[in-house]
């Protein structure tokens, strides 16, 4: 389906909420699925559901909020979303990515993008961070791509590169961190493939997803990454695995949503220090230096 959004929905959208908040963010924030509890950080929080914001589709996935919070997380104002939108809801992947190019008018340069994921790489644990250093977009290859339709120029252009869509210098900043930060396991890095959904992969599937070079697979964030890199978002994202994807026929083990939210609430703390970390040291794009 095309875009069924205008540049003047996008705009409404966003002139609302700078009408409705002082606060005037820089960073955005999507959260995955049990990732939600970092806004619990936020100072000066000022939420909103889904439900108030004109043009905004409602989130109805378990682990979800549906909120959109303004603070700010050690002196940064930022934007977090409690709860994205996803395909397999039966949203086009325009309404899917819509509150990335509101976040871009209203004068956000950095997107992180959070995820719950299968774990398709052998070496990766549940509880394992995977920075994303790139992704297969295989709805995309089938010619279901967030910018389908006409474009408009006022955002990008219509062929935007996505060779460097996940940024080197955050990326090297967070490796960093997480040595400060002293885990006992790696911060791995590493390639996301984004699925339909809603049902989990097949064992076949797995095996596929494995041979043609994914490190991790999930149902979300592709969209938002794309949408952001053409309205010239600067972009970091991570997966943090949830489950180890099933590929040996002899097991008895399945995939279920419940176990991911569990993962996500073991891993909430370390990774909340993560990204709050992460933000303080942030620089506007046009200053940031290697870490």
């Amino acid at each position: 389906m095309e875009n069924e959004f205008k540049y003047e929905d996008y705009k409404k959208t966003a002139e609302w909420l700078l009408a409705h908040t002082e606060h005037r963010p820089q960073i955005a924030v999507i959260c995955g699925s049990g990732l939600g509890g970092l806004a619990n950080r936020v100072t000066q929080l000022q939420a909103f559901d889904y439900s108030e914001i004109p043009n905004f589709p409602q989130s109805t996935v378990p682990g979800h909020a549906g909120r959109l919070v303004f603070g700010y997380l050690n002196d940064k104002c930022c934007v977090m979303m409690q709860g994205r939108f996803h395909m397999y809801e039966g949203y086009p992947l325009s309404k899917v990515a819509f509150p990335v190019r509101v976040f871009q008018l209203m004068n956000v340069h950095t997107l992180i993008v959070t995820n719950a994921a299968g774990g398709l790489n052998p070496e990766y644990e549940v509880g394992d961070v995977m920075l994303i250093r790139d992704h297969i977009n295989l709805a995309g290859l089938s010619g279901q791509n967030p910018l389908r339709g006409p474009n408009d120029k006022r955002f990008g252009e219509r062929f935007p590169p996505m060779s460097d869509a996940y940024d080197r210098i955050l990326r090297q900043k967070a490796h960093g961190i997480w040595k400060q930060m002293d885990q006992e396991r790696p911060l791995h890095e590493g390639t996301y493939v984004m699925v339909g959904g809603p049902s989990f992969e097949t064992i076949a599937e797995c095996r596929f997803l494995q041979k043609i070079g994914a490190d991790a697979v999930g149902m979300s964030t592709v969209p938002e990454v794309i949408v952001a890199r053409h309205c010239g978002l600067r972009v970091f994202g991570f997966s943090l695995i949830t489950n180890k994807s099933i590929l040996d026929y002899e097991t008895h083990e399945t995939a279920n949503h419940e176990e991911v939210l569990m993962a996500g609430q073991q891993a909430a703390k370390k990774l909340e220090q993560f990204v709050c970390i992460l933000v303080e040291n942030m620089q506007p794009p046009s200053l940031e230096k290697t870490f």
